[in-house]
């Protein structure tokens, strides 16, 4: 493993970190505004993890928001007794960037159970899927994670399935979407293409799982390249 993976892998096992930390600390219980959440996550995370800096917005949605995507603004919403809650952190962590997404389920709604499980499968199938094909473009990736979603028997959530991340501030480019890099459809960036001072590229791999009828949605990101 190369010092950047390294870098890259270590900030992101800080973030899973935080997220237990967020589990094992009570803050996720039914009551609490997802803004009254999203600061106690703020606190614990400069509390115990000396976390200084984040490279984009924090996310707390829960029910009902889960269902929206990065950009939307929905109404704080408070979590109830059988809620599905997705958190998503953008944390520095010695200039290095992790893009850490989990769900978590109050309560025992066995479908809610299973589209959290199904969130991991898919990743890790998308995964397996970017190792086993080389030359694989960001559109082929976000192409096969849909058509797993639909499999399962959910709805892909998102316009995307992912974006580069890396040194803080990562590698962007400029203008309106459609981006070279994000993992969307029609993208035929190859996944694999080295950067303009040839090195490697690193992406996030985005999962996004929702029920429209249910009016439930779960969340899950982490580091693709490893």
């Amino acid at each position: 493993m190369d010092a950047i993976v390294q870098s890259l892998v270590k900030a992101q096992n800080t973030a899973e970190e935080l997220f237990a930390a967020v589990i094992d600390s009570g803050l996720i219980k039914p009551g609490v505004l997802e803004s009254e959440l999203s600061d106690g996550i703020h606190d614990l995370a400069k509390s115990r993890f000396g976390l200084r800096r984040h490279w984009h917005k924090r996310i707390v949605r829960s029910g009902p928001n889960a269902m929206l995507t990065y950009y939307a603004e929905p109404a704080d919403r408070r979590i109830t007794d059988d809620d599905l809650i997705y958190l998503d952190f953008g944390p520095v962590f010695e200039e290095w960037e992790a893009d850490f997404g989990r769900s978590y389920v109050v309560g025992s709604d066995p479908v809610k159970h299973r589209l959290v499980a199904d969130l991991w499968t898919h990743f890790q199938q998308g995964r397996e899927y970017y190792r086993q094909h080389p030359d694989l473009t960001a559109g082929a990736l976000y192409d096969y994670v849909v058509g797993l979603a639909k499999a399962a028997g959910w709805e892909f959530g998102a316009p995307t399935a992912g974006h580069l991340v890396g040194h803080f501030p990562h590698e962007t480019e400029k203008g309106p979407p459609p981006r070279r890099f994000s993992i969307r459809p029609g993208n035929d960036q190859p996944i694999n293409e080295p950067d303009v001072n040839g090195a490697r590229r690193h992406w996030i791999l985005e999962i996004h799982l929702i029920d429209r009828e249910r009016q439930i949605g779960g969340f899950l990101e982490q580091l693709l390249t490893d």
